[in-house]
């Protein structure tokens, strides 16, 4: 148990609940249109957050190695750099979980995408390759992007558009634009999350020179950044139902906006940095009750 509680750890399963959010809304959406495949359900949970578990691993060797964790670091305990995890160990860590993301990933495509042209299905895979590829690259390798303030584009696109259409048209088979609205809203509140964490993590950023978006904008203007996220994916939520209406129980997902409003006011109070440790954990579970409710809504 010694030997599993580390990589439990790194594994930082608090971010997970997250991680569900744009193959939940995608299956939502589908199961709307009577299209809801359980075996796609499983595989797109499954991908998912395997991918989420692969950048969590790849941050935390790819932080060590590049000196961005020291110990001015406020956040979760890192595992490479206080010796539990070594380096090497990281690397096969990796390594397996990028086989597992791979396997799941091909079944998804495979049950998905079955009698599909080949164009489709090799865009797909080309999808699931490059999403592994920016969980690695976020941090890890000479240039990783989240260095360079690309984070929260990768967050949007991967956990937002991408995991909400790409998992409702392997469900469904169909495209519909609608449900960029409510896939855009969903990469808005994982953009957040993203957020909270480079607000809290602003000044040590800073000495090991990770250019996030905060660091880039400065500690001020990124508390504005976040409300507008929180703003726009608010207003998208209630404007798809409105051009999409079939009943009132469709505004059932106006439930999470208080824990939407408490989030912003939370981020312009703070004082010291570690308040927004449990904010992190609260906007993902309130994105979580947004995306459950919404999709509750729909199915009544």
């Amino acid at each position: 148990m010694k030997k599993i509680q580390p990589w439990i750890e790194a594994a930082r399963l608090k971010t997970l609940p997250l991680a569900l959010a744009s193959p939940l809304m995608g299956s939502f959406l589908a199961w709307s249109e009577s299209g809801f495949r359980w075996s796609i359900f499983i595989l797109a949970t499954t991908t998912t957050l395997l991918l989420q578990v692969l950048s969590n691993l790849a941050n935390d060797y790819g932080d060590h190695a590049s000196g961005a964790d020291n110990e001015e670091r406020i956040g979760p305990r890192r595992l490479v750099q206080s010796g539990e995890i070594s380096p090497l160990q990281m690397k096969k860590g990796i390594i397996i979980n990028i086989i597992l993301a791979l396997t799941s990933g091909l079944l998804l495509v495979g049950f998905g995408a079955s009698g599909k042209d080949t164009g489709i299905i090799l865009l797909f895979l080309l999808f699931g390759l490059t999403a592994i590829v920016a969980a690695i690259k976020y941090t890890v390798g000479e240039n990783p992007y989240g260095y360079k303030g690309f984070g929260d584009i990768s967050v949007f696109l991967f956990f937002g558009l991408l995991g909400v259409l790409g998992t409702h048209f392997l469900h469904t088979g169909t495209f519909n634009p609608w449900h960029a609205m409510p896939a855009a809203a969903i990469g808005l509140l994982s953009a957040g999350v993203l957020n909270l964490n480079n607000l809290r993590d602003y000044e040590s950023d800073k000495k090991a020179n990770k250019k996030t978006l905060v660091v880039w904008m400065g500690n001020q203007r990124a508390k504005y950044y976040h409300l507008a996220l929180i703003i726009v994916s608010a207003i998208l939520g209630p404007l798809y139902v409105i051009f999409n209406y079939h009943s009132a129980y469709q505004f059932l997902f106006l439930l999470a906006f208080p824990l939407f409003y408490r989030n912003v006011i939370a981020v312009f109070r703070y004082r010291d940095p570690l308040e927004l440790y449990p904010e992190l954990k609260r906007l993902a579970l309130a994105t979580l009750l947004f995306v459950v409710t919404f999709g509750i809504g729909m199915l009544i």
